[in-house]
């Protein structure tokens, strides 16, 4: 391991820091000026440099700037008498791993040299890893069936449905199926069917004539035009208006369609792709989308698991995303430590993979220094964590069962329902993480957990008498019978 150099014009400060570090069996080298350092860079390099800030000369930012543009990985943290504003900004700035405003404790700036030191030597170990990022990252096993699927499907021109949780790379898992395929030079056309009014919908997937509507005042070539011999990608399928559904239908059966307002026939050589994060079995049961047309896209079928299933996945994204937000807004990579990593691992992210992202994007603009510790993290995630140590929160995908908050077995609340530690708070962080993940369906979904988690409730007081239970709840006999079929709720039997 190379030694700690330490840059500071002041010899006491020099003094404790080489004495502090021997004592921690860390071999150390000081210099009195910068101008000093960057001359000894000519023949050889540091672990982790320390300098301060205003010295005789060139600064410690000049030195840093001199430094990073050289060696980019190297962690440098800055002394400062000044712990103002300007002064912080400009370290952070010049991609400072951390800094220390004098005077400070002596068993502080030890632990921080400590963390930057472990940074150098993980970044040095995985210097030799390809530069090139995978198209989709993953090494839980459940992603390698995934992964699997894809080159199975390499040379097949077949409908997929890609199934999984919003946020879980759907959209990824289609293109790479794109890519590997044998229309890889062909167009890869994307269209977000929940994205797009009802009106207007059509004319996106098929085009329209001139004339054929108010404002239509040329011929448009649809999505299915614009993808001709390539893959058309339908994310959301499942929000399709019905309709539409027997549009899509026909194109499918016969690889023909009509433009809004046309006479003649288009044909369509297009390889389709769909996704949906809903059952759409479910939805077929409930009359919402044709079975004919759920026949035609369930050819093959890929199965994308969630963030919570493939948990080991989390700090390999992490990093990922951390090192792309820093290139966007080209600054220094921000870092987590092996607790906050830890951490980060253990939550429910409901968002998934998009969520962890934007997570990610947050960190690298307000964390507070180049390693992200618990304390660093929004703080709607770390209460969100402390709610779910003391109770079971709403999660996205898990059956549905009893609001925490309530004991399943006699009914009864365990937390006033105005208090921030019972059930409603915990409805109102799962509602805020999956607002902040960008989900378009948060009414939806917990409301059919908030029905699902009554009923299997009033059921159980009634031993599974579905008359009964409705009278307690307070709704009619045709449509707790209705719920039962909707939510798929086991148990229920008439009087």
């Amino acid at each position: 391991m190379k030694p700690i150099w330490i840059v500071d014009d002041d010899a006491s400060i020099r003094w404790v820091l080489e004495k502090a570090l021997a004592r921690e069996s860390l071999e150390t080298r000081s210099f009195a000026n910068a101008r000093d350092a960057l001359l000894a860079f000519e023949t050889e390099t540091p672990q982790v440099l320390v300098s301060d800030i205003r010295m005789p000369g060139e600064s410690g930012i000049d030195l840093l700037q001199a430094v990073k543009a050289r060696y980019p990985g190297l962690p440098v943290i800055i002394i400062t008498a000044f712990s103002d504003l300007d002064s912080a900004v400009a370290s952070f700035q010049g991609g400072a791993f951390d800094y220390l405003a004098k005077p400070f404790d002596i068993d502080k700036a030890v632990a921080l040299i400590r963390r930057a030191l472990e940074e150098s030597l993980r970044e040095a170990s995985v210097e030799a890893a390809p530069a090139e990022t995978p198209e989709i990252l993953g090494h839980a096993p459940a992603m390698q069936e995934v992964f699997r699927a894809i080159g199975r499907l390499s040379q097949s021109n077949v409908t997929v449905l890609i199934t999984g949780e919003s946020g879980s790379g759907k959209e990824l898992v289609a293109r790479a199926l794109h890519k590997h395929s044998p229309r890889a030079q062909q167009p890869f056309i994307a269209l977000n069917t929940a994205a797009i009014p009802k009106d207007l919908l059509e004319s996106e997937l098929f085009g329209h004539e001139r004339g054929a509507f108010t404002g239509a005042q040329a011929m448009r070539r649809g999505r299915f035009e614009q993808a001709e011999d390539g893959t058309l990608f339908l994310d959301e399928i499942g929000d399709m208006p019905f309709d539409l559904q027997t549009r899509l239908l026909r194109v499918l059966s016969d690889g023909h369609f009509y433009r809004v307002g046309g006479h003649q026939p288009v044909k369509a050589n297009v390889r389709v792709i769909a996704a949906t994060h809903q059952n759409l079995e479910q939805r077929v049961r409930d009359g919402l989308f044709r079975e004919d047309l759920y026949h035609r896209l369930n050819v093959i079928r890929l199965r994308l698991p969630s963030l919570r299933e493939r948990r080991e996945d989390i700090p390999i994204l992490a990093r990922h995303f951390l090192v792309q937000s820093a290139r966007q807004l080209g600054v220094e990579p921000k870092r987590m430590s092996e607790q906050a990593m830890r951490f980060l691992a253990g939550l429910e992210l409901p968002g998934n993979v998009r969520q962890l992202e934007n997570l990610c994007n947050w960190i690298t603009v307000m964390a507070p220094g180049q390693t992200v510790e618990v304390k660093d993290l929004p703080r709607d995630l770390t209460q969100a964590s402390q709610g779910q140590q003391e109770a079971v929160p709403l999660s996205l995908g898990a059956p549905a069962a009893a609001p925490a908050g309530f004991n399943g077995a006699a009914g009864q609340p365990q937390a006033p329902a105005s208090s921030p530690e019972g059930w409603i708070g915990l409805l109102e962080l799962q509602a805020a993480g999956m607002l902040s993940a960008g989900q378009m369906d948060v009414m939806d979904v917990l409301g059919r957990q908030f029905e699902s988690a009554l009923i299997r409730t009033a059921l159980k007081h009634t031993h599974g008498r579905k008359n009964d239970a409705a009278m307690r709840l307070g709704i009619g006999r045709n449509t707790i019978t209705r719920k039962i079929v909707e939510l798929g709720i086991d148990g229920a039997r008439d009087e």
